[in-house]
């Protein structure tokens, strides 16, 4: 109705409200660091979020997109605690030291990445009695325990990081995977095909693949840079590139690798993605203003399907880009926890799907 008109807002009444649905205490400190590089309104943001075990690949991020991100960074910390009141050594102290020396570590930070803190109590380290002096550890040890027992809320993260970013489109990408070619200009031209995108009536899929061997997968400055040099790695025998999760297709096999293969390189086509299936979680581009993600879900398993899922559901079509591809980089998997968090996500998925259809 052209209500132009501006109404304040307490910032932490509205954040109480954004993520109502999410698991509590939850403190959401939006632009913790701010970016100062102009933002292009039909730019793509990356939103992702991170742990502090994922610092490191999510520096080569950032370095190799050279763009947009909006991150979520997860730290553990004591419920009702300042940071005034928390000792040097304490472990949520040190992860925002580790946190301010990767974002000073680039220039590449400050001129395109924004940062959101989620501070939760859930992880062992931030609760009372668990204090550890982490001034000194490894990455890979960093945050492991403790994850499980609901540190890991991927939905209100990725929410997080989608509200804040500061152009129209957003991409929904884990951090662990690497850009490989430059679709934000496929993404302009794609809107002359998929005016849909526009609209929040359409996402734009860009196909994820991994390495058969996992050694292979661990340096990114490896990874192939065109979709010639990827469909030649596939093709080996054995093939040293296969689809991501191949061993789970629902996830990723409504991408349609068949006829990506197909495509001739550098052809600029976009084709839809025809056999939709509720397990499909594929990496997309779309709208801000597509439908968000459920907070329930904490953990591994069907977080990012519900996304889509719902997405599906309130008219979304999924198109892939055919030129375009991401390469997961290798890491090992916490499979106990994993197991543990399927088993209730999998009841919580059935649950959800039926409430989402009815409503």
């Amino acid at each position: 109705m052209a209500n132009a008109a501006r109404t304040p807002i307490n910032e932490a009444t509205f954040l109480a409200k954004a993520f109502a649905s999410a698991l509590h205490p939850t403190r959401i400190i939006p632009f913790y660091y701010r970016s100062t590089g102009l933002v292009e309104d039909d730019d793509v943001t990356i939103t992702t979020l991170v742990t502090a075990n994922r610092f490191k690949v999510f520096k080569e991020l950032v370095e190799r997109y050279q763009g947009p991100i909006s991150v979520t960074v997860h730290i553990p910390f004591p419920a009702d605690a300042s940071l005034a009141s928390l000792p040097l050594t304490h472990p949520s102290v040190t992860a925002l030291n580790r946190l301010h020396t990767l974002y000073t570590s680039s220039p590449f930070f400050s001129k395109y990445v924004d940062v959101h803190l989620a501070l939760s109590p859930f992880a062992a380290s931030a609760r009372p009695g668990k204090h550890t002096d982490y001034a000194h550890a490894e990455d890979h040890t960093m945050e492991q325990e403790g994850e499980g027992e609901g540190g890991r809320q991927f939905n209100v993260w990725r929410n997080t990081a989608r509200l804040f970013a500061r152009t129209e489109f957003v991409m929904m990408l884990d951090v662990d995977f690497a850009v490989c070619t430059d679709w934000r200009q496929a993404v302009r031209d794609a809107l002359e095909v998929v005016r849909e995108l526009k609209e929040g009536r359409a996402a734009l899929v860009v196909p994820a693949f991994e390495y058969a061997n996992l050694e292979d997968g661990m340096d990114q400055r490896k990874f192939p840079r065109d979709k010639e040099s990827l469909v030649q790695l596939t093709r080996e025998s054995p093939p040293s590139l296969t689809s991501f999760h191949a061993a789970w297709a629902p996830g990723h096999n409504s991408t349609d690798y068949p006829q990506y293969y197909s495509i001739p390189p550098s052809s600029g086509e976009v084709y839809r993605v025809t056999q939709y299936q509720s397990a499909y979680e594929p990496y997309v581009i779309m709208s801000k203003r597509v439908t968000w993600c459920d907070e329930r879900f904490t953990g591994y398993g069907a977080n990012k399907a519900a996304c889509l899922f719902e997405m599906y559901l309130s008219g979304v079509s999924f198109y892939v880009l055919a030129d375009h591809f991401l390469i997961h980089q290798s890491h090992t998997y916490e499979e106990e926890a994993r197991r543990e968090e399927r088993k209730y996500n999998r009841k919580l998925y059935s649950d959800f799907k039926e409430e989402a259809c009815l409503r």
